[in-house]
């Protein structure tokens, strides 16, 4: 726990560093503060360019952080958070402490020079990193080592966006995978701790100023609804787009690594040229969207260009974050669908920044797959509760029908176009990579539902396992009985406690003989005895038995 509070005090210093760092590299390169704010206008530190001045900033800031990138950390590059859930997944949590450092100077001279990415993706990654380093100096555990790198990535995004319950929920779903009280307690902590950092170094105020929105008829659900299924669909196509775009400049580009940035440079000052509300994050442009401030079709325009802009931005080897340009096409999309229905519907659509904010989360929904995280994070960047259930709607909506879309998301697409499959073993585990079939072992003697709680829990005792099959009268497999189960139930009211395993057997996530150990590890990790049930490749009937000591053997017999 002292740990965690440690880890969140850097992660909150290290964010008023990097926030400090985007400023001054910010009005360094445009002569404004957040140039998407006064888009449009000449540089105060060279007037005589005008506006052209964004055809320079790119590659300036491209020859500064090109070299720095490819000779100290290459995986500063792009956006940062598959970087930190690879190393939770497969390198036991570590990364490298230069990466903090080098993150922040990249990140911020991306943005700053006018890189059309976001902030988090570089936080997560720097305050993952301190939390990381902090472990290994204390010889922590590899589950501990893990579980600091999650408190550094949620103090992060607690501290830069004023999010704490956000920065917990994003550390547990995205980065971890998985919640547990342990978890749970430190990564508050940490971002409590990140938080009150955050809060002394830039205020405790909501990220976007919004009118009370209230929902006064049914029928605004409907449109909710499906302004989450389409959110969805951008989303993804976002997604598949980033990837597009960075093909294309893997192909084009021939020379050397360090010198892409500054050519790739080009490429994006005549983006900016043409549309200059993509310099930097563009909060203020999506302030004004919120606030219906914009026509139907320069608010598409804008999606297209945040798309292609972010694209060329990461495609050219910026460092950078893709949640921030997720949520600018969220509400760019939001704010178009709005207007769109108070032109079919005047009378009951109600409010355009309703449905810009709405859109807000449900893209980021969909890109990423991490609903919670979007529900708790839109909720604290505005500070706006009355949307919450349209929100929660839409959100719910947009993950579903991303998941019936593809299998993967924005973060672990790019981890899958490099071989790294999080699912998968890591490259030379020692296991993971064979079937269940080759280290199953057979199933233990099966119970029969109408047995008793008193002889399930001899048998039980006797058994070596932690959980036994359970099978009907016609001995069809109904599920698995525990240890834990049936001492529970003995521990009851005799008068209302269950009598037969038949009432405790519950079936775990089915495994079968053709599937990868690694994947099977999963579900027996998660399974609350010590084996589970394989069965055959229909997944109808029980073949065998996979336990811990069994997933284990597999190593013997690799190395045999």
């Amino acid at each position: 726990m002292l740990l965690a509070i440690v880890v969140g005090a850097g992660a909150g210093a290290g964010s008023v560093v990097f926030r400090r760092c985007i400023e001054i590299f910010t009005r360094l390169f445009s002569g404004h503060s957040d140039y998407a704010a006064a888009a449009g206008t000449s540089n105060s530190h060279v007037p005589w360019l005008g506006p052209y001045f964004v055809l320079l900033a790119p590659v300036v800031g491209g020859l500064l952080y090109g070299p720095l990138v490819n000779r100290f950390a290459k995986e500063a590059r792009g956006h940062g958070v598959p970087e930190v859930m690879v190393a939770v997944a497969q390198h036991g949590g570590r990364i490298s402490p230069k990466v903090a450092v080098v993150k922040t100077l990249a990140s911020a001279l991306t943005i700053g020079s006018g890189g059309s990415v976001g902030r988090e993706g570089p936080i997560v990654q720097i305050g993952s990193a301190l939390g990381s380093t902090l472990g290994l100096l204390a010889k922590v555990t590899e589950a501990r080592l893990k579980l600091l790198v999650a408190c550094g990535a949620a103090g992060g995004i607690a501290a830069t966006f004023n999010a704490p319950l956000a920065g917990v929920f994003f550390a547990m779903e995205l980065i971890l995978g998985t919640f547990s009280a342990e978890a749970f307690g430190a990564t508050v902590l940490s971002s409590v701790t990140a938080s009150v950092i955050g809060r002394a170094a830039f205020g405790d105020v909501a990220f976007l100023n919004l009118p009370d929105f209230h929902v006064d008829h049914l029928a605004q659900y409907g449109l909710f609804a499906l302004l989450g299924i389409v959110s969805a669909v951008v989303g993804v196509g976002f997604s598949r787009f980033l990837y597009l775009i960075e093909d294309a400049c893997d192909w084009l580009w021939r020379g050397p690594e360090w010198l892409r940035p500054a050519v790739g440079g080009i490429a994006l000052g005549l983006v900016l040229l043409a549309l200059p509300e993509m310099y930097g994050v563009g909060y203020p442009v999506l302030q004004k969207a919120t606030e219906g401030n914009y026509a139907v079709g320069f608010l598409l325009l804008l999606i297209v260009g945040k798309m292609v802009a972010t694209s060329v931005t990461i495609g050219i080897g910026g460092s950078g974050g893709v949640f921030a340009p997720s949520l600018f096409i969220g509400a760019m999309l939001g704010a178009a669908y709005g207007i769109g229905a108070h032109h079919l519907l005047p009378g009951t659509a109600g409010a355009v920044g309703a449905y810009s904010l709405v859109g807000m989360g449900a893209v980021f929904a969909g890109a990423s797959r991490a609903p919670i995280t979007a529900v708790v994070i839109l909720f604290e960047l505005t500070g706006e509760y009355s949307i919450i259930l349209p929100l929660m709607l839409a959100i719910v909506l947009g993950t579903a029908t991303s998941r019936l879309l593809t299998h993967d998301t924005i973060y672990t697409l790019k981890l899958l176009r490099r071989g790294i499959d999080l699912t998968a073993p890591a490259h030379g585990a020692r296991i993971g990579a064979q079937k269940v079939g080759a280290v199953m072992e057979p199933s233990p003697a099966p119970l029969p539902s109408a047995t008793g709680l008193t002889d399930a829990a001899d048998a039980l005792s006797r058994s070596g396992h932690g959980a036994l099959p359970v099978v009907d009268d016609r001995g069809d497999y109904l599920g698995v009985v525990t240890a834990q189960a049936v001492a529970e139930a003995l521990s009851e009211d005799p008068e209302t406690a269950p009598k037969r395993v038949g009432q405790l057997a519950e079936p775990p996530t089915p495994v079968t003989v053709d599937q990868p150990l690694t994947q099977a590890l999963h579900s027996l990790l998660a399974a609350p005895g010590t084996g589970i049930p394989v069965f055959d490749a229909s997944g109808h009937e029980p073949v065998g038995w996979l336990s811990h000591q069994s997933a284990l053997k597999a190593v013997h017999t690799a190395t045999a």
